[in-house]
């Protein structure tokens, strides 16, 4: 098998656990932490595979996650975002160059409000006085998903 074939594998496979990670926080707005570990843990596959170099490549892809981590804990400090979106984003950002980390985040972002928004207008129509626990995990996997793949998908780049 092919470092192309590889990787399309492990984006596969990303992609696989990307949409478990949505579906679950859909039903119990939870991301179990096993699954965070596997996007973690599964991304040095990929930088072996495309032929990443320990220093300074592997080294910025641990910088950048560890940051994305620790931005995000802050909104997990301010109760706007649950602890499993927050290891979400720094397992996914492991498989993201950094060039595409920022439009990751502004599509995460988007995708985000969006989802809020109409969650907001649900509970406003129904009244029903309940404390909004937004997904945001699924944010976060359609962005992931977005991005990851935009290099099969953009044919005009």
């Amino acid at each position: 098998m092919g470092g192309t074939s590889i990787i399309t594998t492990l984006h596969a496979g990303l992609g696989i656990l990307l949409i478990i990670a949505a579906i679950g926080d859909i039903r119990t707005r939870t991301i179990p932490n096993w699954l965070n570990l596997a996007i973690a843990l599964a991304a040095p596959g990929l930088w072996y595979a495309s032929g990443l170099e320990p220093w300074p490549g592997m080294a910025l892809q641990v910088a950048v996650a560890l940051a994305c981590f620790v931005l995000f804990t802050g909104a997990f400090a301010l109760n706007m975002m649950g602890g499993g979106d927050v290891k979400l984003i720094g397992a996914l950002a492991l498989w993201l160059p950094l060039g595409q980390i920022i439009p990751f985040l502004l599509v995460m972002s988007i995708i985000g409000g969006v989802i809020t928004l109409g969650m907001w207008a649900r509970e406003k129509i129904r009244k029903s006085g309940t404390v909004l626990e937004v997904p945001y995990g699924v944010a976060i996997a359609l962005s992931g998903l977005w991005t990851i793949h935009e290099r099969y998908l953009n044919h005009f780049g």
